[in-house]
């Protein structure tokens, strides 16, 4: 195993710039997103760590690029940029995601809502799921693997026919295998970045897909006739897990981040490296190093705390039930689907701890606006103020769970019981919060 370091000044400059207008731009960042992004400089930083190569057959060992920092970005003539007129993203579910209507509605339902908060601010919007023959595409039978593909660029032609005028992008997903060319096995996927147009596949991200035993594998594999979708009827679709949920949301934002004008990462470990294959692929993390951060900060201009509560949100809504018991919807048409995000509760907590420095500084600086307080995930009574702080689940940070007003006074209180306070001012609360930050929050 390698690590791939880079020394301080180079990742300064890769994510601040040495141009004097964008330092600038970066020093009129928030107080504290900028001490997050400097995260990426501290050697000792639990947030962002080096890339490591684990073979020679990893992404950077086996295509060698170039880097892309900042102002290379920022600079970019060809970069897609989000317009009023074209601030939509748009999915596209071509064929079935599970073994019932429901499931892949729910499926393409949670992926959008995944989307929306990982590109927090952009407008993403469902398109009715169509099957393979609808595309018109050419398929064929792997000689190596004996199951299914259809070829990507006949479906990236469709999606590009289909492109509503009010996108900045259309992306193709499916679960059956994607090929390019007749001399290629297998591609994940294929886009076109100045068209706004990209397709992926989740095929190879089941668990199963590499065993003997894998269903989609064709008993008899034979030459198919030429438009005869019927041979899509019976198609395997992989149970809906809570891995194949996290392959499915990292595969489907590193592609987006590409049409927003991100190359591959080698900075930091970060969802935008490149994998050449599926253990790389769950070796990288869902979430962006602090260069990329920057990168689709500065396309969206969101807030990072309200863009990182969004994420916690997605993960704590919808996963009422056990994931051990969603395997018995599998073959049901329930209303509602059990999210199965048992996968995302690592990445959950070191969301959680971006929020925790953004807080800190904003604690620090006293700024805690007027408004009302945004309930805690997970808390079970959630509270109910006329105070508002900008970062949503800090309480959860704070050791604090509920925050309860009756006339002027608040409670704050905790799960277990060990702490309890009563206040009677927004003075008296700050002094609380701000006291209980420094004492919880590392650093």
């Amino acid at each position: 195993m390698r690590a791939i370091r880079h020394s301080e000044e180079a990742l300064k400059v890769a994510l601040i710039s040495k141009s004097s207008a964008l330092v600038k731009q970066y020093e009129s960042l928030d107080p504290g997103e900028r001490l997050l992004m400097n995260e990426a400089f501290r050697r000792d930083s639990i947030l962002f760590r080096p890339i490591t190569l684990q073979s020679a057959s990893d992404w950077i060992s086996a295509h060698p690029e170039p880097t892309q920092d900042f102002e290379e970005f920022y600079r970019d003539p060809y970069r897609k940029k989000p317009t009023p007129q074209s601030n939509t993203i748009y999915i596209q579910a071509i064929g079935s995601f599970g073994e019932s209507r429901v499931s892949t509605e729910e499926y393409v339902t949670w992926l959008k809502g995944y989307c929306e908060a990982f590109y927090y601010g952009m407008t993403v919007k469902l398109l009715a799921p169509v099957p393979v023959s609808v595309t018109g595409c050419s398929f064929r039978v792997n000689d190596n693997t004996h199951n299914l593909q259809i070829h990507a660029g006949d479906l990236l032609r469709y999606l590009k026919r289909k492109k509503p005028s009010d996108a900045f992008c259309i992306v193709g997903i499916t679960t059956i295998d994607l090929f390019p060319k007749e001399s290629w096995n297998f591609v994940f996927g294929q886009a076109s970045l100045t068209e706004g147009v990209g397709i992926f596949s989740f095929a190879r991200y089941d668990s199963d897909f590499y065993s003997p035993n894998y269903k989609g594998r064709l008993k008899r594999p034979k030459k198919p006739s030429k438009g005869d979708y019927s041979i899509f009827d019976d198609c395997h679709t992989p149970a809906i897990t809570g891995l194949l949920l996290l392959r499915s949301c990292k595969t489907l934002t590193h592609e987006l981040g590409h049409i927003f004008g991100l190359r591959h990462c080698q900075w930091l470990a970060c969802v935008m490296q490149g994998s050449n294959h599926l253990e790389e692929s769950d070796r990288r993390p869902p979430g962006l190093c602090p260069i990329c951060l920057r990168k689709l900060h500065c396309a969206l201009g969101f807030s990072l705390a309200r863009r990182y509560e969004a994420l916690v949100r997605w993960i704590d809504e919808g996963a009422a039930v056990a994931p051990e018991r969603a395997a018995k919807f599998r073959n049901k048409d329930p209303v509602d689907l059990p999210k199965p995000v048992e996968a995302f509760q690592e990445w959950r907590e070191w969301i959680l701890k971006c929020l925790a420095v953004l807080q800190k500084t904003l604690l620090a600086l006293g700024k805690i606006p007027p408004g009302i307080l945004l309930p805690v995930p997970g808390a079970s009574n959630p509270c109910s103020t006329s105070l508002t702080c900008s970062a949503g689940p800090w309480t959860t940070n704070l050791q604090v769970s509920n925050i309860r007003q009756e006339g002027q006074t608040w409670h704050l209180n905790n799960r277990i019981g060990d702490f309890r306070k009563s206040v009677s001012s927004v003075d008296s609360l700050r002094t609380v919060l701000k006291g209980l930050a420094f004492r919880s929050l590392p650093g």
